[in-house]
């Protein structure tokens, strides 16, 4: 069977801003604005493919089901709710006004079938999505959403490292790899803790977008100069940050070769 088409009807969505409603009511208003801000090309990872962010992680099944959802989102009565399963609407109930106006649940297998390739199956069937943690549930908010958590986990490394509840990353190199939705807050998150941070990534329109929202500094092709840039940046005990375009298996153990001899 040939794989599923996800890009039909592939559109730049833009949510409605400020206080008129398009919808019927706020409760149907505000997941509608939730599922549309998440596939704002702003946003969203590859929005023409409904990924938001990972990779793989859908905020709905197809453009197809894009429209039904949105559609009845904002022609539902206040005790009415949606059913989504997996990024496809199933139906609509007439609950009541204290009900939630949208139910949904994402990648649900039985046990024995809960594998991989079995998924992967249903996928390219176009009969499931992988919709990650937040994509799939409309609640995803950037790369701010993980920022907090990535900038107190480094600064608990500063003070493991310095013995101080004070300490900060100052003086210190960190060496990572992955700019995408997630990754993308590590070099901010170093950076606020005063340390200098290298950062690798392969799609280079990535550390762009990073640079862009400023949550890295800068953008490096040459890794020579790169490197030079961080270990200055070390040295200084300055925060800075420099993203590198290249193949992370090929570049750490460049750089270890290099460190070694």
């Amino acid at each position: 069977m040939a794989p599923a088409d996800f890009t039909t009807g592939a559109r730049p969505v833009k949510a409605a801003r400020g206080t008129e409603l398009t919808a019927k009511s706020w409760q149907t208003e505000a997941p509608l604005r939730m599922l549309m801000n998440n596939l704002d090309p702003e946003v969203a990872e590859r929005p023409d493919d409904l990924v938001v962010y990972g990779g793989t992680g859908r905020a709905v099944r197809s453009w197809a089901a894009f429209d039904a959802i949105t559609r009845t989102l904002e022609t539902m009565e206040k005790d009415e709710t949606l059913l989504v399963q997996s990024g496809k609407p199933v139906g609509v109930f007439r609950t009541n006004e204290w009900a939630p106006r949208v139910l949904l649940a994402n990648s649900n297998l039985v046990g024995d079938w809960a594998n991989w390739p079995e998924f992967r199956r249903l996928e390219a069937e176009g009969l499931m999505m992988y919709g990650q943690m937040t994509a799939g549930s409309w609640i995803y908010i950037g790369t701010q959403g993980i920022l907090q958590g990535t900038f107190e986990t480094f600064a608990a490394i500063a003070r493991k490292l310095t013995g101080d509840e004070d300490g900060t990353l100052a003086g210190t190199l960190t060496l990572t790899g992955g700019c995408g939705g997630m990754g993308g807050a590590q070099p901010l998150a170093v950076t606020l803790n005063a340390g200098a941070c290298l950062i690798v990534d392969v799609d280079e329109s990535r550390l762009r977008r990073r640079a862009g929202k400023r949550y890295l500094d800068e953008v490096e092709t040459d890794l020579d100069t790169a490197i030079a840039k961080v270990l200055k940046a070390k040295e200084e005990r300055r925060g800075w940050s420099v993203g590198y375009v290249g193949n992370a298996a090929e570049v750490f153990p460049e750089i270890l070769r290099r460190h070694n001899a």
